[in-house]
């Protein structure tokens, strides 16, 4: 079973969880901010820990393109 998918139709494009409009960068900017899988799993009842882990694997691999992703650093 596919884990993630692309429709225009849903969230305008974005990739999502299969059968949610739980997208992938939602769940990388919720794990970034320290929230665990096990929170976001219990937050989301349709969300699978399986599925979450799918969404981080597809941010992984989206970041092993030939793409330059400039990081600036803000003055403190």
């Amino acid at each position: 079973m596919t884990h993630i998918e692309s429709n225009p139709g849903v969230m305008m494009g974005k990739p999502v969880i299969a059968g949610t409009r739980i997208t992938v960068e939602n769940i990388l900017e919720r794990l970034g901010a320290g929230e665990t899988v096990e929170a976001i799993v219990a937050e989301h009842p349709r969300l699978t820990r399986e599925a979450l882990l799918a969404a981080v694997e597809f941010g992984a691999k989206a970041l092993r393109a030939d793409v330059i992703y400039p990081i600036t650093v803000q003055a403190a």
